[in-house]
């Protein structure tokens, strides 16, 4: 077990922290300093404890406040990730209805092919019956 010495409103305090944790614990104690010296100068020096106390509490809203951030951030990722699952689903049954009509227009496609293919040639005029039935079947 490591020691480390840190420094809150002026005094310091030698604490015991695991080894490899001495730099996180001096962020944690000067981040706490901070709060303590910011409050010291609206309040002015009301004692070490009361210090600590008023600085804890506004860390300790602080935290309440980040954790009512979080938890609406997760419940929008929760609502966007539900409709993004709705949208693809949506996308996956238009992308079926088009590979349908698709397929529905290849074969009015082949059909009209096949009624001109099999069509005389001197026989080009515009209402020859072989046309019509054609065009009947594209749905023109």
């Amino acid at each position: 077990m490591s020691r480390v010495t840190v420094t809150l409103n002026g005094r310091d305090f030698t604490i015991g922290c695991e080894a490899g944790q001495e730099a996180y614990l001096r962020e944690l104690a000067g981040t706490l300093d901070t709060r303590v010296s910011d409050v010291s100068g609206q309040v002015g020096q009301i004692g070490d404890l009361r210090l600590l106390l008023m600085a804890s509490l506004i860390l300790v809203d602080d935290l309440k406040e980040s954790d009512s951030r979080i938890e609406a951030l997760e419940s929008q990722v929760q609502r966007l990730t539900h409709e993004n699952h709705g949208a693809s689903s949506l996308h996956a049954e238009a992308r079926g209805r088009l590979a349908g009509q698709l397929g529905r227009l290849a074969e009015r496609m082949e059909a009209i092919a096949g009624a001109i293919e099999t069509e005389d040639p001197g026989e080009c005029d515009a209402d020859s019956p072989a046309q019509d039935d054609a065009y009947a079947e594209a749905g023109a």
